[in-house]
């Protein structure tokens, strides 16, 4: 069964910081793809970060310079790290374990930026 769990969202002031993991088990870690999505209350969920396989890692322009994602494949976890964070930045955050073949979502980590 496979199982994706992320965790270390909360409650922030605007410029500071949280760390994002996401733990995954069930599937070949190394052999997937980690990406980030986040989704604000009545917005679409958007993308945010992807973490290859191989460990290239791609950020959406709106979090550029602000977040990067990195993985650990010995302990098949995936984090977010995010810094000067705004209020535009409140969001349910996702990650996802994809390959071209299947993709597997959990359930989220709330991140709220607020004074």
């Amino acid at each position: 069964q496979v199982q994706i769990v992320e965790s270390g969202g909360g409650l922030v002031q605007p410029g500071g910081s949280l760390r994002l993991s996401c733990a995954v088990s069930g599937v070949i870690f190394s052999t997937h793809h980690m990406a980030w999505y986040r989704q604000a209350p009545g917005k679409e969920r958007e993308w945010v970060a992807t973490i290859e396989s191989g460990g290239s890692a791609l950020v959406a322009g709106s979090v550029k310079g602000r977040f990067s994602a990195s993985r650990d494949n010995a302990q098949s976890t995936a984090a977010l790290q995010m810094t000067s964070l705004r209020p535009e930045d409140t969001a349910r955050y996702y990650c996802k374990a994809f390959t071209s073949a299947d993709n597997y979502w959990g359930l989220g980590t709330q991140v709220t930026v607020s004074s």
